[in-house]
């Protein structure tokens, strides 16, 4: 069985390798995962993807590199390099008021009429929904340690940029903002500044006839099918559909930096909040932990941001019932990984293969709650501070 910490010390140069020396097969068969999809980035540069095992596996069918999957929260850092280039256009302010955008209040809005009487709204701009700043829950049928609720109303557990709490609902208030406030249909501004400059002709933001032909089946904790959902409505906090080639294709760009001014993007990337909690979820209420202090872990516009012995790094996972997504990619050397897979169990392999291919970057992986699949007495146990340092000595 290979260990996370045995192929940090054993990196190859890129997927995929000689069939006898590629972990991926290996690691896949020892975690129970049943499709995956790799991708890798080199100086700016797609220059390799791979697909392995099932997208349907009752049928047999191959995991192809055009297989729609998806996207879950990676369609969060996309968004968001889409809103940039609205910034750069000085169609958005990121620092203004989002009272400023709309043109009424927003608990006018049915919607968003459980926050009337609470004027703190007003304190909401653009960069604190992208830095996940709001103060709201992850969503708000979810509310901060309680079991999901149908009927739960959206409230601020935390003052509007006090900390970093990750919330899609602040990602999908901003979806609304710029659609009511600006006039600009999401789905149309990612299919403009993404979609078409960047070749993803097998990407939407909603369901499209022409995946129906190949696309993943989801399997859960529990190995249990899942069907593809279809959706109808573009949701910028995680309704997109996507393949591995394009994604990559919109990963290397971004660690270009194509699309955008200079100045945009140096924002785009910079840290704006300081991260200590110990997990990532639950969302708020987990003790502080200094376990990626000495990473300097924060968040950027719509990216997760960490200090790698290579230099600065940005990342974003992307989870689901049935579905794994994440990537990690070195600013400077602008160098990249993309994974993503149609099981929950694939996460448990991620620090093995982004050490792999990335060697030595000191990903948070406890944060994320990336548990290794060859260390199962973590799973579901609580959760543990100063225990889990990101980059401890001789680690990748």
């Amino acid at each position: 069985m290979l260990r996370p910490m045995l192929l940090a010390a054993t990196m190859i140069t890129a997927f995929p390798a000689l069939a006898a020396d590629d972990p991926v097969p290996g690691l896949m068969k020892a975690a129970d995962v049943p499709g995956l999809a790799i991708a890798v980035i080199r100086n700016g540069k797609v220059t390799s993807v791979k697909a392995y095992g099932y997208r349907d596996t009752e049928k047999k069918l191959p995991l192809t590199t055009d297989t729609v999957m998806y996207a879950a929260s990676l369609t969060k850092a996309a968004f968001a390099y889409a809103v940039m280039g609205l910034v750069d256009d000085k169609r958005l302010a990121l620092d203004a008021s989002i009272a400023n955008d709309l043109p009424k209040p927003l608990p006018e809005y049915p919607k968003y009429s459980d926050l009337a009487g609470d004027e703190r709204w007003k304190k909401l701009t653009p960069a604190l929904l992208l830095s996940h700043r709001s103060g709201f829950p992850n969503f708000r049928f979810w509310p901060p340690g309680k079991d999901y609720d149908a009927d739960a109303k959206l409230a601020f557990y935390q003052e509007p940029g006090a900390t970093y709490g990750y919330s899609g609902e602040g990602i999908n208030l901003l979806q609304f903002v710029i659609e009511n406030g600006k006039g600009v249909d999401v789905d149309t501004l990612m299919q403009q500044r993404l979609f078409k400059p960047f070749g993803m002709t097998r990407t939407g933001m909603t369901w499209r006839d022409d995946f129906a032909d190949n696309n993943t089946v989801g399997y859960g904790p529990d190995g249990k099918a899942i069907p593809h959902k279809r959706r109808e409505t573009a949701r910028a906090a995680g309704s997109m559909d996507t393949t591995i080639h394009d994604y990559a294709n919109l990963l290397a760009a971004m660690v270009r930096g194509e699309g955008l001014s200079r100045t945009a993007y140096a924002t785009w990337l910079k840290p704006v909040v300081r991260i200590r909690s110990v997990q990532q979820f639950p969302t708020m209420g987990t003790p502080d932990s200094t376990d990626n202090d000495s990473i300097s872990l924060g968040y950027a516009m719509g990216v997760g941001t960490f200090n790698s012995p290579r230099g600065p790094a940005f990342f974003k996972g992307g989870h689901d019932d049935g579905t794994n997504n994440v990537f990690v990619c070195l600013e400077k050397s602008r160098d990249c990984v993309l994974i993503m897979s149609n099981s929950s169990h694939a996460e448990s392999i991620f620090p093995a293969l982004i050490a792999n291919t990335l060697g030595k970057t000191c990903f948070p992986w406890y944060w994320e709650g990336y548990v290794p699949y060859d260390q199962p007495g973590m799973k579901n146990q609580p959760v543990v501070p100063n225990a889990h340092p990101a980059c401890p000595r001789g680690d990748g």
